[in-house]
């Protein structure tokens, strides 16, 4: 039997499906930041990253979701330096010298602070950010347990990673509040590397009571 070959557009990989994810974040951050979340909709967000909506609800629940790809580049930046911690320093240290808020920080920098500075008046946005690092927490986990030699389902653990979480939230959030409108100097950025730092720090080593 002869083999017909296929019609229409081969599968996308999962690199093409990410890239466009995140594509339409940018677009939809953008047009959030000029015209507002409510005053948005899915069929300008599509117009702009020039798809069509059906193609948008697959890749989205709601036009609130589309910012996830770009808030996860925040968190996927902490899990990428908290993966190559090195075992001879501390992390506080390895932070000061290798932490970046922005994985591959260049032009999304702004816009994901961007983002976060609008989940604090936006609910749906808001949520959106907690669950991302929610979602985050069990990869910090990972990486505590091996330090901690504990299994990293245990509560010492878990509790640790749900601290670092809120920590790295709590820092990031004072960033927003410090960044201006042109973007992030240098020496802002360098204080919130010490703000995340030092907060890591004393939550590996509190202080005796």
């Amino acid at each position: 039997m002869v083999e017909r070959p296929r019609r229409g557009r081969p599968p996308a990989s999962d690199r093409q499906r990410q890239q466009q994810r995140l594509d339409i974040s940018r677009h939809a951050v953008a047009l959030f930041r000029q015209h507002g979340v409510a005053a948005t909709s899915g069929e300008q967000i599509a117009r702009a990253a020039g798809i069509s909506e059906r193609t948008l609800w697959r890749c989205f629940r709601t036009k609130e979701s589309c910012v996830e790809p770009l808030l996860a580049k925040s968190i996927d930046a902490f899990q990428a330096v908290l993966r190559t911690w090195p075992p001879e320093i501390e992390l506080a240290e390895h932070l000061r010298e290798s932490y970046t808020p922005v994985l591959d920080s260049g032009d999304d920098i702004e816009a994901v602070l961007a983002v976060i500075r609008m989940t604090h008046d936006e609910p749906a946005l808001r949520a959106v950010y907690l669950v991302l690092r929610e979602r985050a927490e069990p990869a910090f986990a990972e990486v505590l347990a091996d330090r901690i030699g504990l299994p990293a389902g245990s509560l010492e653990v878990r509790m640790q990673a749900a601290a670092t979480s809120a920590a790295l939230r709590e820092s990031t959030d004072h960033l927003v509040a410090t960044a201006t409108a042109d973007g992030v100097p240098p020496e802002v950025l360098q204080e919130h590397r010490e703000h995340v730092a030092d907060a890591l720090r004393r939550l590996t080593h509190p202080p005796a009571l």
